[in-house]
């Protein structure tokens, strides 16, 4: 029997190899079979061919696409695309939101022109990516998530979805698309990438992952995809495929009420931190230990609470309200998104100002109508807490009021991009309103975004 090679359950088998042959190190002999995870199947291929092992790997098809989009793409996507194919057609791209990553990918599918599966953070960008690929394809697309599945030759899943789809039917898919790839490098998500054969691979995303939420456990981008191949800074665009856009960091001040408990909070918070010496023992995972210790030590518990108590006074606190009424007053007509740190807060503003509000909680049904009514000016203003953040799009959106600000660059640069997509020639604005004196105004010192005002 001649040596071969097939896919099965997310993983390459060898079947009838040479007792004598060496085994590349991929390859580990378990239940008398010697196997290795799909995703090696790019580098393996070369070594296959030498030794004329028959390769039962593919079952992706050649399709005859046509592409029906009539834009021409700009010269940084021309430039992004001939990169990503000189790296072999693997790899990740960093444009800036509203630069027109989606455009981008649906270019890439056409010229690998393949069996193709895409996979993204949320069901609303399974929808959204759905109607895009549909309107430049003009064929049936597959979605593969928990309320629907249905394979196609072009299939959108989810993160949560892509490792049970992979692990049946990933030998299918010769191109592999990871929306928001910052998300990749979560434990269970990375495993996708990792039970898949496919040798074309794409990255696309608007904030990288930084090198600190790529280890401890956790996976590596440039591993399971490629490296980065094309970079384009915000800044390139603003003016041009972007709208111009400002800034500003409003702060307020804390009520006498508010700074007594705030202090009284931080004191019990920070005064643990530093007694148990958590910051130097532990590093970035310091918040992670305290959380670890509070479920069985009592002092770290009330810590704990201590903190939960203090961001609950920083998020809620009347002088972002007051200043968030006078902000709404002042834009009044304009199509405003607010953010807030919780969802509780969110429904606060909610029922205060009488607005729309969007949380994991809003289903499906209610999410569109809300954001088409915002979209044609129904609704003139929405709050949310964080499901906004990224992969939804607002181009009516001008303002931003972020209630709150924070160390997470990545969740600051999503929020300003909702209002980035160029409509007319008009500014967008982001309003970060801070309460003054408190932890909030530390983290969103030391986190720098080009053109921020501070």
């Amino acid at each position: 029997m001649s040596a071969s090679v097939y896919f099965q359950g997310g993983t390459l088998v060898l079947r009838h190899i040479d007792a004598s042959e060496p085994i590349p190190a991929p390859f580990q002999f378990i239940k008398g079979l010697w196997r290795c995870e799909a995703y090696h199947y790019h580098a393996l291929r070369p070594w296959f061919q030498e030794r004329a092992i028959r390769d039962d790997v593919p079952r992706w098809k050649r399709l005859k696409l046509h592409l029906h989009e009539t834009r021409e793409p700009h010269d940084y996507q021309i430039a992004a695309l001939d990169a990503w194919k000189e790296a072999q057609s693997r790899g990740s791209i960093i444009l800036p939101t509203g630069a027109g990553k989606t455009f981008l990918a649906i270019h890439a599918i056409s010229q690998v022109n393949a069996s193709t599966v895409i996979i993204v953070p949320t069901i609303s960008l399974v929808h959204q990516w759905y109607a895009r690929l549909v309107n430049a394809f003009k064929t049936e697309i597959g979605v593969y998530y928990s309320g629907e599945k249905l394979i196609a030759p072009i299939t959108i899943t989810t993160y949560h979805s892509a490792g049970d789809l992979m692990a049946e039917h990933g030998n299918t898919f010769r191109l592999l698309i990871f929306d928001e790839v910052h998300h990749l490098p979560a434990r269970t998500w990375g495993e996708a990438a990792l039970m898949s054969p496919a040798i074309a691979r794409l990255g696309l995303t608007a904030t990288y992952p930084e090198e600190e939420e790529q280890i401890n456990g956790r996976w590596r981008v440039d591993e399971l995809l490629g490296p980065t191949v094309y970079t384009l800074p915000l800044h390139n665009l603003v003016g041009q495929q972007l709208a111009q856009y400002r800034t500003e960091r409003v702060r307020v001040n804390l009520t006498e009420e508010e700074r007594a408990a705030y202090d009284s909070a931080y004191e019990i918070y920070t005064g643990f931190v530093r007694e148990r010496r958590l910051r130097s023992s532990h590093g970035p995972g310091w918040l992670r230990e305290l959380m670890r210790l509070s479920s069985f030590d009592t002092a770290a518990r009330r810590a704990l609470l201590a903190r939960q108590r203090l961001l609950e006074i920083v998020w809620s606190c009347e002088g972002k309200f007051a200043k968030l009424d006078e902000l709404l007053r002042e834009h009044a007509g304009e199509r405003i998104l607010i953010f807030t740190e919780s969802n509780a807060v969110a429904y606060m503003i909610s029922q205060q100002w009488l607005v729309p509000v969007i949380s994991h909680e809003t289903g499906v049904a209610e999410r569109k109508h809300i954001l088409d009514a915002f979209q044609s000016g129904e609704y003139q203003v929405v709050t949310t807490s964080k499901v906004l953040n990224e992969g939804v799009d607002v181009p009516a959106a001008k303002i931003a009021i972020v209630l709150g600000g924070g160390s997470n660059k990545r969740e600051y640069i999503q929020r300003l991009g909702r209002i980035l997509r160029k409509q007319e020639q008009r500014e967008a604005v982001l309003f970060e309103v801070l309460a003054r004196k408190t932890i909030e105004e530390g983290k969103a010192q030391r986190r720098y975004v080009p053109q921020e005002k501070r």
